[in-house]
C-alpha cells in the first residue's frame, strides 16, 4: 500500500523561496525572521486562515523589498509613496489604489495601518469598483519602519504620532474623513476627496 508523505510546511516553503529570491541581499536567517514577523502580525487578524500563507508570503516579500530599498541594496526606479491610517481598511487603501490607478506605474505605492483591522471596509471596495478599481487582492497590513524608510513621500490620515519620522522624507497629513460606519453616499464623497488630493500629489511629484 502506498503512503502519501505529509505536505511541506507552507512557511518553510515561503522562507525557501524568498531566500532564493534575495540571495546575496539577505541571509536565510533574516528572511526567516521576516516570514515569522509577517505571520505574527497577520495571524491574529486573518479572517480566513486557509489564505494566511498567501498573505504572509506577500507581506514578507514586501517587507524584504522595502528593507532592501531602504538599505540601498536595490535601487528605486520610481518615487515611493506610502499611505498610512489607523486600520488600513479605508482611507489609506483608497488612496493607495487610486494612486496606482492614476499614476500609470510612474510611482510605487504602499499602504499600512498603525493598528490594522481584520478586513477592508466593504463599502470602500464597492465605491472603488464603481471607478473600475479592484481591491480583490488587497488586505490590511501593519506599519513597519522599513516601509517608511523606503518611502520618499509619507501621507498620514488620522493615525497621530504612530508614524516614525526619518529625515529627508516628505511628510503630509491629510485631513480626510473616516469612511467607517458611513453610508455609501458619504464614502463616495470621501473617495472623491482622496482622488482630488492624489491628483494634486502626483502632479507635484511627477511634473
Amino acid at each position: 500500500m502506498s503512503t502519501v508523505s505529509p505536505s511541506k510546511d507552507p512557511y518553510a516553503a515561503i522562507t525557501e523561496d524568498l531566500t532564493y529570491s534575495y540571495e546575496g541581499v539577505f541571509s536565510s536567517q533574516s528572511v526567516a525572521a521576516a516570514v515569522d514577523a509577517a505571520r505574527l502580525a497577520l495571524e491574529p487578524v486573518s479572517t480566513v486562515q486557509t489564505y494566511l500563507p498567501v498573505l504572509v508570503a506577500r507581506q514578507a516579500r514586501e517587507q524584504l523589498m522595502a528593507a532592501a530599498q531602504a538599505e540601498g541594496h536595490i535601487a528605486k526606479t520610481v518615487p515611493e509613496i506610502v499611505f498610512v491610517c489607523v486600520h488600513n481598511a479605508g482611507r489609506s487603501q483608497m488612496a493607495a489604489a487610486m494612486t496606482e490607478h492614476l499614476s500609470a506605474r510612474r510611482v510605487h505605492v504602499r499602504s499600512a495601518g498603525s493598528a490594522p483591522s481584520r478586513e477592508i471596509n466593504p463599502m470602500v471596495v464597492d465605491v472603488l469598483a464603481e471607478r473600475g478599481i479592484s481591491l480583490v487582492t488587497a488586505y490590511p497590513k501593519p506599519l513597519s519602519d522599513n516601509v517608511i524608510r523606503a518611502a520618499d513621500v509619507i501621507i498620514t490620515m488620522g493615525c497621530g504620532d504612530a508614524c516614525p519620522i526619518f529625515p529627508g522624507k516628505r511628510y503630509e497629513d491629510w485631513d480626510v474623513a473616516d469612511p467607517a460606519d458611513q453610508p455609501i453616499e458619504v464614502v463616495r464623497d470621501i473617495r472623491d476627496d482622496i482622488q482630488a488630493r492624489v491628483t494634486t500629489l502626483l502632479r507635484e511629484i511627477l511634473n
